[in-house]
């Protein structure tokens, strides 16, 4: 069951669905904001067009605008494109218990949403831990998500040391940023001061404009200190505008922190939960997409090279020289026109 409020479609000087100011939408496609029922609460859904669905998951700290250049160049491309706030975020539920953010939960979310569209299948794209939701998804329902897009984080299957314990190991003296992030109230402190200076300082850090390499310093915390000690100082990058930043901001402060904070802190549990699909690959058509200046690209780069094994349905891998993490806002257009290939190219089935 879904709530829908009606059907809207911006102009091109007004930006009344958060969509891109001044670019055109898809011609005669509505844009509609929808509450979809799942456990737990409502998961709020932006669509537009029609034909094969294309789930969109964001990352953090993000919101289903994240996906707003993409929407109307796939609903263009002849696909019924649908990017959620995850829960946590933005116009979704926040559900009170952390163990409720655990990936398993997060999977039945997005069958709920492809059910409350009435299909039966859908494509499925994330983005940073949108992508490994996305993947955990493919994995755990390959009845429903007949594809796979994987945008900034490779997949990497389950298996190795309890996530706390790697994550304790890395760093030295320093606190790895997913280490930090675990204890409840601790990095909310940190970034519920000034929601939107800190995300500034986030993009920025992260952005492919504002930095020479792949440096990991921003992901560790010195003994005393906060994430945000280490963000650049400097001008933010060109592609974030003072109104893109406010909206996003606006998405963050309207839940605050805890929902999307909660997400790192089932690790653990999502570890536990998936203890039968341990190095288990995911056999759907995929697709891979990466910054070269993404620190996760340098990280990875032993998980990436195994993506022969781990996605035996890999289409297509693309390492964009010379972009950082933020690949939607960054490359609008190339990461539009790489998913939109690849999608025309998959088979169409499960409708």
């Amino acid at each position: 069951m879904c709530t829908s409020a009606p059907p809207t479609t911006p102009d091109h000087d007004h930006d009344h669905d958060g969509l891109a100011a001044g670019r055109p939408i898809a011609p005669g496609l509505d844009v509609t904001h929808q509450l979809v029922d799942v456990p737990d609460g409502q998961v709020h859904v932006v669509t537009q067009g029609t034909g094969p669905l294309v789930l969109l998951v964001h990352g953090f700290p993000e919101s289903w605008r994240s996906w707003r250049h993409q929407i109307p160049d796939i609903a263009s491309a002849g696909f019924r494109a649908a990017a959620v706030d995850v829960r946590g975020y933005g116009r979704s539920s926040v559900p009170a218990a952390v163990d409720a953010y655990r990936v398993t939960a997060l999977v039945d979310d997005l069958v709920s949403v492809v059910e409350a569209l009435h299909e039966r299948a859908a494509v499925v794209v994330g983005h940073d831990v949108g992508s490994v939701i996305a993947a955990d998804a493919a994995l755990l329902r390959p009845d429903v998500f007949r594809a796979v897009g994987l945008l900034g984080v490779p997949y990497a299957p389950r298996g190795g040391p309890r996530p706390s314990e790697a994550f304790a190991q890395m760093g030295g003296a320093e606190e790895f940023y997913v280490s930090y992030f675990q204890e409840p109230g601790r990095a909310e402190a940190e970034i519920e001061v000034n929601v939107r200076d800190w995300l500034a300082g986030f993009y920025t850090a992260l952005a492919g404009q504002t930095r020479d390499s792949a440096s990991d310093g921003v992901f560790f915390v010195p003994p005393g200190g906060r994430m945000s000690d280490r963000f650049p100082r400097g001008d933010r990058p060109s592609w974030l505008s003072d109104a893109d930043l406010d909206l996003h901001a606006a998405e963050l402060a309207r839940t605050g922190l805890t929902g999307a904070l909660n997400r790192y802190r089932n690790m653990d549990r999502d570890w536990e939960d998936l203890a039968a699909y341990d190095g288990a690959p995911i056999e759907q058509p995929s697709l891979f997409v990466a910054g070269g200046l993404d620190s996760t690209t340098n990280w990875m780069k032993a998980v990436i090279a195994a993506h022969d094994v781990t996605l035996p349905g890999l289409v297509s891998s693309h390492v964009l020289e010379g972009a950082g993490h933020w690949l939607q806002h960054e490359r609008p257009s190339e990461i539009s026109r790489l998913l939109t290939e690849w999608l025309t190219a998959l088979p169409e089935s499960g409708r």
